[in-house]
Formats: C-alpha cells, sequence, structure tokens
C-alpha cells in the first residue's frame, strides 16, 4: 500500500490547497463540472441499486466507486476544497489569500453545480423515455427523496434545520476524510481502499452532501417531486452548504493542521536523555 505517516500528507494536504487557490479558471471548472457529473451518476446508481435490490446496505457499499473515479482523475468537489484551499493560507504560504479561497470556491461550486445539472437532466430522459412517460419506479424514488428532504426539515422549522445542518457537517468529516485519505498511499489500489471507507459510511447514515444533492434535487423536480426550488435551496443546499464547509474545515483539516504540521512539543522534551548503558553496565 504504500503508507505515508500523518506528517506527510499533512505538508500534501497544504501543498495541495495552495496548487487549488492557484489554478486556473478554466482548469477549475472544467475539474469541478466533471466532478460534479461522475457524483452525480453515482448517486443515480444508488439510487437505482436501492430500487431494484431493496437492500440500501448494497447501495452504499458501492457508491464510493463515483468518489474514487473522480478523485483518481484529478477532478475537485466544493467538500475536498472546503477542506485544503484554507489551509494554504492558514499556512502562510506565499501569495495564497482568502479572496484566492473564496475564488476558487465559487468556480468550483459552479462548475459541480452545472456537471451534476447536467447528469440530473440526463438522467430524468432515461427515466421518462424523454420526458414521454411518467418517471419509472426509480425516477418516482429520486422525487420522493427530494419532498422527504426539504419539506421534511421545513415542517419541523428551526429543528429541521439544525437537523440539516448536522448532518452536512458529519457528511463532509467523513468525505474530507476520504480526500486525506487518498494522500496515505502512493499506490491507486492503497488509495482507493482507504476512500472507500468513509465514503461508504457518510452515504449510508444519510448525511447531506452539498454536490450529491446538486443531482437529487434537481432531478426530483423534473420528475415531479411536489417541491420547489426555493424549497430546495432553504431548506437544503444552503445550510448543508454551510455544514459541509464547517465539517470539512474544523474535523478534518483544521485537525490534521492542528496536532500533524503544528505538532507541539512533547511533555520530555526539557530533559536530557540519559546516556545509552554499555554492553558492560
Amino acid at each position: 500500500m504504500s503508507y505515508v505517516t500523518p506528517q506527510e500528507f499533512a505538508h500534501k494536504m497544504i501543498d495541495a490547497g495552495e496548487s487549488k487557490i492557484f489554478m486556473s479558471t478554466k482548469d477549475t471548472l472544467i475539474r469541478a463540472y466533471m466532478a460534479g457529473a461522475i457524483l452525480a451518476l453515482a448517486a443515480a446508481f444508488s439510487v437505482t441499486i436501492a430500487v431494484n435490490t431493496g437492500n440500501f446496505l448494497v447501495a452504499s457499499i458501492l457508491f464510493p466507486v463515483g468518489f474514487c473515479m473522480l478523485y483518481l482523475l484529478g477532478f475537485d468537489l466544493l467538500t475536498g476544497v472546503f477542506t485544503l484551499a484554507p489551509l494554504a493560507v492558514i499556512a502562510k504560504r506565499a501569495g495564497c489569500t482568502w479572496g484566492g479561497v473564496l475564488r476558487n470556491w465559487g468556480l468550483v461550486f459552479c462548475g459541480n453545480f452545472a456537471g451534476a445539472l447536467t447528469t440530473a437532466v440526463f438522467m430524468a430522459i432515461i427515466f421518462t423515455m424523454g420526458f414521454s412517460e411518467e418517471p419509472n419506479a426509480i425516477g418516482q424514488r429520486i422525487g420522493k427523496i427530494g419532498e422527504v428532504r426539504t419539506l421534511g426539515y421545513a415542517e419541523a422549522g428551526g429543528a429541521g434545520l439544525l437537523t440539516v445542518f448536522i448532518r452536512a457537517v458529519m457528511c463532509n468529516w467523513m468525505v474530507s476524510t476520504g480526500v486525506v485519505a487518498a494522500m496515505m498511499s502512493n499506490s491507486v489500489s492503497g488509495k482507493i481502499m482507504a476512500m472507500w471507507m468513509p465514503i461508504m459510511v457518510f452515504f449510508y447514515l444519510g448525511f447531506e452532501h452539498s454536490i450529491v444533492n446538486m443531482f437529487l434535487f434537481p432531478s426530483g423536480i423534473m420528475l415531479g417531486g411536489q417541491f420547489t426550488w426555493f424549497d430546495y435551496l432553504a431548506y437544503n443546499e444552503i445550510p448543508v452548504v454551510i455544514g459541509n464547509l464547517v465539517g470539512g474545515l474544523t474535523f478534518v483539516g483544521g485537525m490534521i493542521y492542528a496536532t500533524h504540521y503544528r505538532t507541539s512539543p512533547k511533555r520530555n522534551a526539557g530533559y536530557e536523555k540519559a546516556p545509552a548503558a554499555t554492553p558492560a553496565e
């Protein structure tokens, strides 16, 4: 597996964040677009598995295939850059500013949304025979998911918004762990194994991922879900984006930076070590 130690991949995280900040607009948008499209396809794949098998665990086990593909191809998700880009500023890398971080986040959001929306349109066409028929069982399930995870939160009021926010925090705790876990190995097989575990956990537990939702909810509206764009944005996408930011930056980026990059002196650092004993002694 060619394991990379935490101290080593902490530096790799900051290098990656610096690279994101300085990436050209064209490259940022293309990589974000493809990431959104591939992850959306993985979400459609997983819903299809859940409907056809009746087993959500199987769907969750297989969902990470999309995340692994987009990561190995060098594409970018908003949830990942939420974690990595700020570290380059915190580490005081030359030329890295919060303005550069916000630019990166904005471009990746737009690219992810465009890619996920493209897949949403394509899959809606497939699920409805070019919008000439009622949605099939998979399309109907996607519409119901959108209703439950917008109107359901809205009906609960403040408790619903708190719940969706915490689900988003927990989501990017796991998803960004997957991003970082890929840096733990220099082999393709090692990267895939390390990424697979946290992504499977987030999906099975039903946490809220902003880019997955960029597919589920627009496609749900196209497929007859009884909710609106306002419901989607107000009761899901906006609080989920904020929660994803908090989860990735605090529980993953901030914690690894604080203990593996800015390591504090050990408690016995002020003591002189006793000389090693000779064989005779």
